[in-house]
């Protein structure tokens, strides 16, 4: 969560409130304003931004809007809101997902009802309770001593729209720690071998639930074969001749980033 920002059930006494901010949120793009659009639809408080109350709001897609064309793919919002309200809208589109899609429990189809206190849903029925989904991925940033100096190995997934490179992630299996995960999915993914590995940091990804888990590996042996499923190209790059990266907005940036200003002072 970005600096100053609380997350919260519900708003805290209006003295200590300065003003509102709306994620409002129409399938699954994203609208930010100050103003709520409309006071019918559903809403979900998100916390305290400092002394601003934010709300997520679940607009319909038949909702008469005046201006439909101001919401846009939260991808989109990149640049356009500050760090703070782009992490915030993240939270905003996953927790009215959560809301849609749990309106009934999983077991038995009875209507689920709010839980006091907490985030969640439970089944009056059969009292299955239901949390915001939340789905840990790992990430990693696999490195080694080339023939020429350091290298970095960089994969192009095939659901990437542009021709960029980015670290090796996966989900995590039931039963298997992160680290295993990471052995596994790099293992899966290229074919080679690592060792050392070691967390580096996380960030939230609302594209759609996840949890991305950073680590750093050195490669511990074995040439790159790629699963042509999941993988277009992978290859070792060194700092000077580094292909197409994501952005600034994603870890796998700055693990990327992290790697680049280290190696620069060896």
């Amino acid at each position: 969560m970005p600096d100053g920002f609380i997350p919260l059930l519900q708003p805290p006494d209006t003295p200590a409130i300065s003003g509102s901010r709306w994620f409002h949120v129409r399938g699954s793009d994203i609208f930010v304003s100050d103003t709520a659009l409309a006071e019918d639809h559903p809403v979900e408080f998100l916390g305290m931004d400092s002394t601003v109350a934010t709300w997520a709001v679940d607009v319909p897609d038949d909702a008469d809007l005046d201006d439909p064309t101001a919401f846009v793919p939260l991808r989109n919002l990149w640049g356009r809101l500050s760090e703070a309200d782009f992490v915030i809208a993240g939270r905003a589109l996953q927790l009215v997902d959560w809301a849609r899609t749990h309106r009934f429990c999983g077991r038995c189809g009875t209507a689920t009802e709010r839980v006091g206190g907490e985030r969640a849903m439970r089944c009056p029925s059969c009292r299955l309770m239901a949390f915001p989904r939340l789905a840990p991925a790992i990430i990693v940033l696999i490195e080694r001593d080339g023939p020429d100096g350091p290298e970095a190995l960089l994969a192009r997934g095939r659901q990437f729209p542009l021709p960029m490179y980015s670290c090796l992630a996966g989900f995590v299996e039931p039963g298997e720690t992160l680290e295993e995960a990471v052995h596994r999915e790099v293992r899966e993914e290229v074919g080679v071998a690592v060792d050392s590995v070691r967390y580096i940091a996380s960030q939230p990804w609302p594209f759609p639930h996840s949890l991305m888990i950073g680590f750093e590996a050195r490669w511990a042996g074995g040439d790159i074969e790629i699963d042509p499923v999941e993988i277009v190209d992978a290859q070792w790059w060194g700092p000077d001749a580094m292909p197409t990266i994501p952005p600034g907005m994603s870890i796998a940036r700055r693990l990327i980033d992290r790697w680049l200003e280290r190696v620069a002072i060896l």
